[in-house]
This record gives structure tokens, C-alpha cells and sequence, in this order.
């Protein structure tokens, strides 16, 4: 190997380590505050290992909190607006590609780039005065702002890639469109709609401001709960970190699982065909 090449390496293993070093460190600092006493949480220098364990405190997460409650709200609102979304999204993506429907693809990035808060308010009045509120659907509903346009654009890609003569030599057999798309794109685009349902779950697992404004008490998300857990009184940062990583962990063990998934997906989508 020559020397170009090992710098070149060097200098890409050390840019990796540039961006990847604060999520890193920050994820530790969540790990050691989780395991830690308030004393040593407070402790000048840092205490980064504690010779002893507080483990209470994440029996105190499930102890002190309606915590199985809010999982079960996380688990029914995310798997739901990620169904919905993928139900809606992939046809939609397919017919976006196959029309080369260029405008509506606008439209799409256009709702997936406008924040959360511009949906909220309107929609919000909307559940007010069908007395939804309260109740799981309006989270759901309105989850799928974010998980639609996500499905839609990632799809759009992947169909423009995948081969028209496969679909074209259905036709000629006889087939519909609609068994042209269950039979023939549907297949092809597989890891696609591993990548969309993938990035959904992420997007709607950890969402926040939709859960603080149309939540009740019994219908809150983990991110609410955890935002629930600080006080003017007094910040609890072992409970609080130890919350905080029982919300990050399935996520994480999901995006690590399926990260070659997600690489190769995305990758494919992003070359689009002539």
C-alpha cells in the first residue's frame, strides 16, 4: 500500500472520529449518569466509573412512573404511523416515479422540510372539535405528516432505479398495474421499504411536541414521559439518564441491526435512472 493511501485512510479514520466523537461522548456521559448516586453525579472532578452501582435507579424509572403504560402508547402510536405511513407512502411513491410526476415530488419535499409546529396548531383545533383529544388517535394521525413524506420521497428514488423492462414485459402477459406493482415492483423495492419503515420508526419513536400538545395523562409517549420526570425542585439525573436510555435503546439496537440495510438503500435510491 503506499504512502497517498494510508494518510488518505488516516485522514478518513480521523474525520469519522471528528463527527462521530461528540454523539459518542455524550452517550457515555448518559450511560455512567445512569449507573451513578446523585453524590457522585455532583462529584468535582467527574466521576465517569462509580465504584458502586445504583441500579435503583432504574427500577425507580419503572417504580416511581406509569412507565409499561407509556412504552405500550410509544410502541401503538409509532407501529401504527409507521403502517399507515407505508400503506400510503409506497404506492404513492410508485405512481409519483412511474408518472415522473415532478411536481407532486416538490410538494412531497416541501411537506417533509416544513416543521411539525406549522401542522400542529390546525390540526389540533380539528381534534379539539371531533373531542378526540385524549385518546391515541390524533398522535397517530398526526404522525403520519412526518412519516408519509418520508416514505413517499425514499420510494420515489428506489422506483426510478428499478428496472421499467420487468414491468413492461408484465404488461405484455397481461397483468394490471396494480399486480404489476404487488408482484413486480413490490419485490424489487424491497429494501426501500426496509429503509422507509426503518427511518419512520426512528422519526415517530422519537418525536416530542406532538406528544406534549395532544396527550392526556394515560396517552403520553416516552418523550413525554421522560420530560415529565424534571422539576423545578429538584433534577434527579439518575433516574433521568437511566429514563433516557430505556427510550434510546430500541432505536439504537434497531438502527445498529439493520445499518447495512439502511446504507444500501439509501444508496440505491439516491442514483436515479434516466
Amino acid at each position: 500500500m503506499s504512502l497517498a493511501k494510508i494518510f488518505r485512510k488516516l485522514g478518513l479514520v480521523f474525520a469519522v472520529f471528528l463527527i462521530v466523537s461528540p454523539a459518542l461522548l455524550f452517550f457515555i456521559w448518559m450511560v455512567s449518569l445512569s449507573v451513578k448516586f446523585e453524590i457522585d453525579n455532583g462529584a468535582y472532578p467527574p466521576i465517569l466509573i462509580p465504584e458502586h452501582f445504583a441500579w435503583k435507579n432504574y427500577t425507580s424509572v419503572f417504580e416511581s412512573n406509569n412507565f409499561l403504560l407509556y412504552f405500550k402508547n410509544s410502541i401503538i402510536v409509532t407501529g401504527a404511523a409507521t403502517l399507515f405511513g407505508l400503506i400510503v407512502g409506497v404506492p404513492a411513491g410508485y405512481g409519483i416515479a412511474r408518472m415522473n410526476a415532478q411536481k407532486s415530488a416538490i410538494i412531497i419535499m416541501i411537506a417533509r422540510m416544513t416543521p411539525g409546529l406549522s401542522f400542529l396548531i390546525p390540526l389540533f383545533l380539528i381534534f379539539k372539535g371531533l373531542d378526540m383529544l385524549g385518546t391515541l388517535w390524533p398522535q397517530i394521525i398526526i404522525h403520519l405528516v412526518v412519516t408519509v413524506p418520508i416514505v413517499i420521497w425514499i420510494m420515489i428514488g428506489y422506483f426510478e432505479t428499478t428496472p421499467i423492462e420487468l414491468e413492461e414485459a408484465a404488461m405484455i402477459d397481461g397483468a394490471n398495474r396494480w399486480q404489476i406493482f404487488m408482484k413486480v415492483a413490490m419485490p424489487i423495492a424491497k429494501p426501500g421499504i426496509v429503509v422507509s419503515f426503518i427511518l419512520s420508526v426512528i422519526f415517530s419513536w422519537n418525536n416530542f411536541v406532538f406528544g406534549v400538545v395532544l396527550a392526556s395523562r394515560e396517552t403520553r409517549t416516552l418523550p413525554v414521559a421522560i420530560y415529565n420526570m424534571l422539576s423545578f425542585e429538584q433534577v434527579s439525573w439518575g433516574p433521568l439518564a437511566a429514563a433516557a436510555l430505556i427510550v434510546t435503546l430500541p432505536v439504537l439496537i434497531l438502527t445498529v441491526a439493520a445499518q447495512r440495510q439502511i446504507v444500501a438503500g439509501l444508496t440505491a435510491g439516491a442514483v436515479k435512472g434516466g
